[in-house]
């Protein structure tokens, strides 16, 4: 019951101080919409506002390492594996910019999804073609325009923290609008609040693991499954070989 309690207490804070988080968004919008068209002051306000969940329960301790290899002002198809609810609000912790790939159904939450619009995310209605080829040409137009495109390539949360198989559209935008890949690994949160669970599970370390960047060049070489296939490995054995190491930069 006490760990019901805790999760109920976490989701009506997030409720409440979305109202208040959503009218301070909507005003950064209108002012700063004249000279900021990639909406980068919008985005690090969403970060604060996103991390700020993570941040107020002690037990949820997120850890960030390769934060370096982050280059600011480079262009990327960033991908990550997907385990939790969490996954995005502990990513939202990198405090960089990008446009983020998500369910439409998240958009039409109140505050939350209406933030999500102003900000231009990417809208998604799975298994509806016309709705992947929409998204695809609003990743592409996101892109050119120098905005960093997050997905998260299985589609959707493993119940397991195994990663899925990857979809192509992520890798099929890195090699159509020429830009590097960078893999994100997440792990701690599907332990955290694991998928179908909305009990409090404790105290966890959550680590989000930023690799080095795969150029382009070397995509070019490649077919779209070969470059699926090659960064899903990549990310499989980061994971398998993590045990919760002592952060090199963690989260404030």
């Amino acid at each position: 019951m006490v760990k019901r309690l805790i999760v109920v207490s976490w989701f009506t804070f997030v409720a409440v101080t979305s109202v208040f988080f959503f009218i301070v968004a909507l005003v950064i919008r209108l002012f700063t919409k004249p000279f900021d068209p990639r909406l980068t002051v919008l985005q690090q306000f969403t970060c604060f506002w996103a991390s700020l969940y993570t941040w107020i329960v002690p037990a949820w301790r997120v850890h960030i390492r390769g934060r370096e290899n982050i280059v600011r002002n480079r262009t990327y198809v960033v991908v990550s594996n997907h385990q939790s609810l969490l996954d995005i609000l502990v990513l939202f912790n990198l405090f960089f910019h990008f446009k983020f790939v998500s369910k439409i159904e998240i958009f039409k939450i109140p505050f939350i999804g209406w933030n999500m619009y102003l900000n231009q995310y990417v809208r998604l209605k799975r298994g509806d073609r016309k709705s992947i080829e929409q998204m695809m040409a609003d990743a592409e137009k996101a892109l050119s325009q120098g905005s960093s495109i997050l997905i998260f390539p299985e589609g959707s949360r493993s119940p397991d923290g195994k990663i899925k198989p990857f979809k192509p559209g992520a890798f099929i935008l890195a090699q159509k609008m020429r830009v590097p890949i960078l893999p994100i690994t997440i792990s701690g949160t599907n332990a955290a609040l694991p998928k179908y669970s909305f009990d409090f599970h404790g105290s966890h370390d959550i680590d989000i693991h930023v690799l080095k960047e795969i150029p382009y060049d070397r995509l070019s070489r490649m077919t779209t499954e070969e470059i699926s296939d090659m960064v899903r490995n990549i990310m499989i054995d980061d994971l398998s070989g993590r045990q919760h190491p002592a952060a090199e930069d963690k989260a404030a």
